[in-house]
């Protein structure tokens, strides 16, 4: 379990921190049966089912810090739920406290989810590497003899669209060095072409075929390109 958990004004500390915390939910479903056994499925919405953990809140303030998420419960009101990488907004649904001696007292907490504040960031990247991805597949598309299995691999892994994570730093180490290349392969084919051009009318052909690769360079770049920048932009 993450070391940090809060809920509102209260920082769990000790043994307030449960060994794990049940999330998740369910797809809101309206099923229409049709002769035949057929189904037709038409998905409502996500539904999330409540967040509970269950702890200990010990020590000489123990009483106090249980009736502070007490009163939060009462209140009614929309609290912060953050702990790992997860952040919720989310109303005290139940507390219900075992009150063993002054300095020991279990607890069980649930909340219900009002909105998942995550979401959008997760969205984002997830938006952000299907964007990439996208890119690499058209600069694959375009007929270039670079290699991009090696960017596309990268870019496909968990987190790699997040800024700060391992698999970030991979994808962009990878963009980096595809781009390199292919100015690499672009200078070399242009040096080429003029080589051909000015060999004469006998070097035409290989100058023809020459400036085709040039050209499908030149649009592969501006495919991965984009994706860099695009992976880029999620640092600012």
């Amino acid at each position: 379990m993450a070391n940090i958990l809060l809920l509102g004004p209260v920082l769990f500390q000790d043994f307030e921190i449960p060994e794990h915390i049940s999330w998740g939910g369910q797809q809101r479903l309206s099923v229409h049966r049709l002769p035949g056994g057929v189904r037709v499925i038409d998905a409502m919405g996500r539904d999330d089912a409540q967040i509970s953990w269950s702890g200990v809140f010990s020590g000489i303030n123990a009483a106090d810090r249980a009736r502070i998420v007490d009163l939060n419960r009462a209140s009614g009101s929309v609290w912060p739920l953050v702990w790992d990488s997860f952040y919720y907004s989310v109303v005290i649904a139940t507390f219900q406290a075992d009150y063993r001696r002054v300095n020991w007292i279990p607890y069980r907490i649930a909340c219900t989810v009002l909105r998942d504040e995550s979401e959008a960031l997760v969205e984002v990247a997830a938006s952000l590497a299907a964007s990439g991805l996208a890119d690499l597949a058209s600069a694959a598309g375009v007929g270039s003899s670079v290699d991009l299995s090696g960017p596309l691999s990268a870019l496909g892994a968990a987190g790699a669209a997040t800024l700060g994570t391992a698999a970030y730093g991979v994808a962009l180490r990878s963009l980096n060095n595809t781009v390199v290349e292919i100015a690499s392969s672009i200078a070399t084919s242009g040096a080429s072409l003029v080589a051909g051009t000015i060999g004469g009318a006998a070097d035409l052909m290989q100058a023809v075929g020459t400036a085709g690769q040039l050209a499908t360079l030149a649009n592969a770049q501006g495919f991965v390109q984009r994706a860099q920048v695009n992976l880029l932009n999620a640092s600012t």
